[in-house]
C-alpha cells in the first residue's frame, strides 16, 4: 500500500530511506537530492534497481515504472541484465572478428597461423556474416558458410567452423548475444566428411639419403635450410627461424628459445658435424641485421614455409616438409638402438603420460647426441 505523498516528499528535510510500499523507496541524501530504487528479488538474490532522481522522475512515474518492474520479474527477466544490455554496442561479426584476432593472436606462437586465422574468415565468412549482428547469427546462417567447402575443402571448413564458434562464443562472453555458438545442432545439420588419414605425408627414410644428395646439386638458401632441418629432424618454423645467437659451436648446441618453439619450452638441439657443415655453407647467405641463418629474400624476414615445400614439389615428389620428422621417427624406431623416449625428447614431443612427465628430469640430451650422430651418418652415406 502507498504510503508516500507528493507533499510529504516535497517536505522531507531529514536524509534516509522513505518506502513508498511495494519495495519502491525514496533515498534522500540531502534535501535536494533523492533517488528512486526498488528492492526486489531476482532469481533468488535481493537486488536495488535505481530508477532515477526524485528531481527527474515523480512519484506517480516512480510508481508505474516499478510497477511494470515487478511484472517482469514475475515473467522471469531481469530488468538489470536487460538495462546492461541495451547499453551494450552489439558489433557486426567482422567487427567482432577482428576484435578476437587482436587479443588472442599475442598468445599464438606460429605467425602463419595469426595469420591465416582471420584471412580464413574474410574469405569463407565475412560474405555471408560479416555485415551481421552477432546477436543475429544462428545455425542456418552458419552452416550456409560452410556447406560449399565442407566436402571440397574438409580441413578448411572445420577451421572456419571452429573459428566462428569461437568469434560466438567471445561475443556470448561479453554480454552481445544471448547463447554460445550452436555448434552442436550445427554438426547435425552438415554431411558427414569423408575419414582422412591425418598424417603428414612423409618420405620413407630409406629414400632420405638419395634425397640429401638432390639437395646438393645446387646451393641456395631454402635447399640449405631444409636440409638442416632434416639433419636435426626439426620443425619448418625451428628452422626458418634460427639465428646465428642461438648456436653454440663449442658446445655443437642450438638452444630454440621457448618463444619459437610449439609447446613453449626451451629446446636444445645436438648438432652433429654433418649439421655444422650445413651452417658453414649457409654463412655467406648470413644477415647480419636480422641474425637469421637462413634469410628470405627479404633479409629481416625469414623464408616462408611454402619455399620449402617447392623443393619437393619441383622434384615432383608427394611428400611434406614436416613428414621428414616422421621420417626421422620411424627410423629410429626401426634401425636405431635407442629407446622411444629419446627419439621423442629429439622431436621435442610433450609427455603424454601426465604422471609420467611431472616425474621425468631428463631431456636425454647425452643420449641424443648419439642418436642425432647415428641419423646424419645414415642420411649422408655414400
Amino acid at each position: 500500500m502507498a504510503k508516500l505523498t507528493a507533499l510529504q516528499i516535497r517536505n522531507l528535510k531529514e536524509p534516509g530511506r522513505y518506502s513508498d510500499g511495494g519495495g519502491l523507496s525514496l533515498l534522500l541524501s540531502t534535501s535536494l537530492k533523492g533517488y528512486w530504487v526498488l528492492r526486489a528479488t531476482v532469481k533468488g538474490r535481493r537486488r536495488d534497481i535505481g530508477l532515477g532522481t526524485s528531481n527527474l522522475m515523480s512519484l506517480k512515474e516512480a510508481r508505474e515504472i516499478s510497477l511494470d518492474m515487478r511484472r517482469d520479474i514475475q515473467r522471469g527477466i531481469d530488468p538489470i541484465a536487460e538495462r546492461q544490455k541495451d547499453e551494450i554496442k552489439i558489433p557486426t561479426f567482422a567487427e567482432a572478428a577482428k576484435k578476437v584476432h587482436v587479443e588472442q593472436k599475442a598468445g599464438w606462437k606460429n605467425g602463419k597461423h595469426q595469420e591465416q586465422w582471420i584471412t580464413t574468415l574474410e574469405k569463407y565468412a565475412f560474405p555471408i556474416l560479416g555485415k551481421r549482428l552477432v546477436d543475429d547469427i544462428e545455425g542456418p546462417l552458419v552452416r550456409e558458410c560452410l556447406l560449399p567447402i565442407w566436402l571440397k575443402r574438409p580441413e578448411t571448413a572445420r577451421r572456419v567452423k571452429q573459428r566462428i564458434g569461437m568469434v560466438l562464443d567471445w561475443a556470448y562472453a561479453n554480454g552481445m548475444r544471448p547463447t554460445e555458438a550452436p555448434m552442436r545442432s550445427l554438426n547435425r545439420a552438415l554431411p558427414r566428411q569423408p575419414k582422412q588419414d591425418k598424417h603428414f605425408a612423409a618420405m620413407p627414410y630409406q629414400d632420405v639419403p638419395a634425397f640429401l644428395k638432390h639437395l646438393h646439386k645446387r646451393s641456395s638458401v631454402p635447399r640449405l635450410a631444409l636440409e638442416f632441418l632434416i639433419l636435426c629432424a626439426s620443425r619448418s618454423g625451428e628452422v626458418r627461424g634460427a639465428k646465428l645467437s642461438e648456436i653454440d659451436r663449442e658446445a655443437k648446441l642450438w638452444t630454440i628459445p621457448a618463444e619459437r618453439m610449439k609447446v613453449g619450452k626451451e629446446h636444445a638441439v645436438p648438432l652433429t658435424d654433418a649439421a655444422l657443415d650445413v651452417l658453414d655453407r649457409a654463412r655467406p647467405y648470413y644477415a647480419e641485421c636480422s641474425d637469421l641463418i637462413f634469410p628470405g629474400q627479404n633479409v629481416l624476414k625469414p623464408l616462408s614455409d611454402m619455399t620449402l615445400l617447392k623443393i619437393l614439389r619441383y622434384a615432383e615428389l608427394p611428400f611434406t616438409v614436416h613428414g621428414f620428422r616422421s621420417s626421422f621417427r620411424d627410423w629410429a624406431a626401426e634401425q636405431s638402438r635407442f629407446p622411444g623416449e629419446v627419439a621423442e625428447a629429439a622431436l621435442a614431443h610433450t609427455v603424454a603420460n601426465k604422471v609420467e612427465a611431472a616425474y621425468r628430469r631428463t631431456n636425454y640430451l647425452d643420449k641424443r647426441r648419439e642418436l642425432m650422430r647415428d641419423w646424419a651418418a645414415f642420411c649422408t652415406k655414400d
